[in-house]
């Protein structure tokens, strides 16, 4: 797993370093506050995940209409 976080890494960065170059706004936030809330929407899921918590919104609104 370790390997596979720096390729991610290192891959990132490539790409983030290509955007700067041919002068692309990256399709990222372009600041610490973003990227942590991105972290945090991460963080969330697999929180909801670990604990067990399943809701099916198809059958919830199939049974409304």
């Amino acid at each position: 797993m370790g390997s596979t976080l720096v390729l991610a890494l290192l891959a990132g960065v490539f790409v983030g370093a290509l955007f700067s170059v041919i002068q692309i706004p990256i399709p990222a936030p372009p600041s610490l506050p973003g990227v942590l809330g991105i972290i945090g929407i991460f963080l969330g899921y697999k929180g909801v995940e670990w604990v067990g918590v399943k809701i099916d919104l198809l059958a919830m609104l199939s049974a409304v209409f």
